[in-house]
């Protein structure tokens, strides 16, 4: 008999390595075709290579952090309302995102991402 980990505890397992920086460990919640999306239906990476591909440079980012707000868990859909801290191209700041992920069998089969406005940080001249 296989452990195969709850709906929750992957994506607990996928927010945990994320603000650990650690790509490997993040990728590795992700089925092997698994899919992220912009929501609703742009497709945005397909398959652990990409996904990794798409957050390689996300993941050097210094500050990068998500803050969990609010988690609803429905069988295996999951949905995340985070702040995550980053370095834009413009500067540093927040976004509010609402994640929602579909996990089978102890993997992330697919993430749909709704993202808020961008906050920069100010700084004083």
């Amino acid at each position: 008999m296989t452990n195969i980990l709850s709906p929750e505890a992957v994506v607990q397992q996928q927010l945990d390595a994320y603000n650990a920086r650690d790509l490997d460990a993040w990728v590795a919640t992700y089925a092997d075709d698994g899919k992220q999306f912009e929501h609703p239906a742009t497709l945005v990476a397909s398959g652990k290579a990409e996904i990794k591909a798409r957050a390689t440079i996300r993941f050097q980012e210094p500050n990068l952090h998500a803050k969990l707000l609010n988690r609803t868990v429905m069988e295996n859909i999951v949905i995340d309302h985070e702040e995550v801290t980053r370095t834009f191209p413009e500067g540093t700041g927040t976004i509010r995102l609402v994640a929602i992920y579909e996990v089978k069998n102890g993997k992330i089969q697919s993430g749909s991402f709704v993202f808020g406005e961008k906050r920069l940080d100010v700084t004083g001249s």
